[in-house]
Formats: C-alpha cells, structure tokens, sequence
C-alpha cells in the first residue's frame, strides 16, 4: 500500500494545485518513482489511498495503464482517515493472508524492499516490522535492546507513552515510513475513524510482537518539504 493521501501541507506552494504524490523529482512524480520501484523489486498489487486532488491520481494511474499491474484506489475524498484509519479502509485488498509492504509516498530511501519483506517473514509471530532509524528528530518510538515495541516519546513537548514493560535501557529510533504489516492486524484494530497506526501499534505491543529494523546504511530522505525535495534530487539513481 502507498501512503498518498495526505494533504502536502509541507510541499506548499507545490500542493496548492497537485497532490502530493504528483509533486515531481527531475521531472518525475513521485508516485512514479515509487510504484517503478516496487515493480522492479517484486511488487506486483497496489492499492493507494487518496484524498488531496485524489482525480489527478486516479487519472495519472489510468493515463499510464496502471503501470502493467494491478492498481486499486482508496477513496478517502470525503475524510482524510490518517494513516490507521487509511489501512484499515483498505483490508478489502489484502485478501490473500499474506503480509504486505506499506510505503509513505513522500519518502525515498534505497531500500531494498524485497530483503526488508523476507526479513519480516523470517521473524516468528511478527505482526508488524517497522524500517526505524537513528537520526535526528522530535518524535521517536521506543524499543527493547531486542527491538521491540515499548511506547513513544516526544522529546520537544517531555511527552511520553509507555506500553510495555522493558527488562533493560530502551532505544530511541526514528520510524522511517516504511513498514510490513501481517494482515492478522486487521482483526486486532479497535479504533475507528481516523486514527494513526502508531496508536494501533502502541495498544497492541503489550501482547503482540511489533518489531523494528534499523537501518542506517542506505540513503533514505523524507522529501516532505521544497527545501528536502530540491536536495534530494541529487540522490535520485541511488534510490531508484
């Protein structure tokens, strides 16, 4: 799943008349750059929330033949759902009981998404593995020394949530927007509406393994404001 509805705030002026996800990087919408990715490294289902200008992507997906595969679109136009209640209006297109990629579409890495997806399979009772990272930031979730989910801080506002219980010192990792998700977790989500997937997480690490993987090695870059976006596109053949 692609992570495309948000409303860009971040990318204005770029987002007064574009979505997000149709912002271009040398010339290439981001959306583009992402679903050749995932195409070159397996990824052969899409489905992609939508919500700002959500026709421009609905016509931009048409107007390139879905890009040879299948392509499904979640309409959020009438409420913004955030990134739980997003995934939860897509457990529709996860039919299969296969675990599946989510991928913000404003961020660039050169993951290998493919080796991230048998990391998560090889991991036993996994209900999630999130791509986490140290950098800088205000906002991080916390891990046991075996990278396990235990809560989130926010090191601006002294806010901190705790939801399990660690033996030893507790780690903190930047999520990197990018995650695979057992569909077992759609029976576990209690909350409704719009809501994060962090919160989901958060209720659920006291009882279910929600697991992170750092990764510092690759280039990853949130290209989430026209300051990052005009940076990045320097590194774009190394995210490709």
């Amino acid at each position: 799943m692609i992570f495309a509805a948000g409303l860009g705030t971040r990318l204005r002026p770029l987002t007064r008349s574009t979505p997000k996800a149709l912002v271009p990087l040398m010339g290439k919408p981001l959306l583009e750059i992402l679903i050749k990715k995932m195409i070159r490294q397996g990824f052969d289902r899409i489905i992609i929330n939508v919500h700002h200008f959500a026709g421009q992507i609905v016509e931009f997906i048409e107007k390139n033949n879905r890009f040879g595969i299948e392509i499904a679109i979640s309409d959020e136009s009438e409420r913004l759902l955030d990134t739980g209640g997003g995934l939860k209006k897509a457990a529709w297109f996860f039919d299969d009981q296969k675990p599946f990629l989510v991928h913000n579409v404003d961020i660039l890495s050169g993951i290998d998404l493919a080796a991230l997806y048998d990391h998560h399979l090889h991991g036993k009772d996994r209900l999630a593995t999130l791509l986490v990272r140290h950098r800088e930031g205000s906002r991080f979730l916390l891990f046991d020394q075996g990278l396990r989910l235990c809560g989130w801080e926010n090191i601006r506002t002294g806010e901190r949530i705790l939801t399990r219980e660690s033996k030893g010192p507790l780690q903190r990792l930047a999520f990197s927007g990018i995650q695979i998700i057992d569909p077992a977790l759609f029976r576990n989500m209690r909350q409704t509406g719009a809501f994060s997937i962090i919160q989901t997480y958060l209720s659920l690490a006291p009882e279910k393994k929600i697991m992170g993987l750092v990764d510092d090695r690759h280039i990853w870059m949130d290209v989430g404001t026209p300051e990052k976006l005009r940076h990045a596109g320097k590194y774009l053949d190394q995210v490709m």
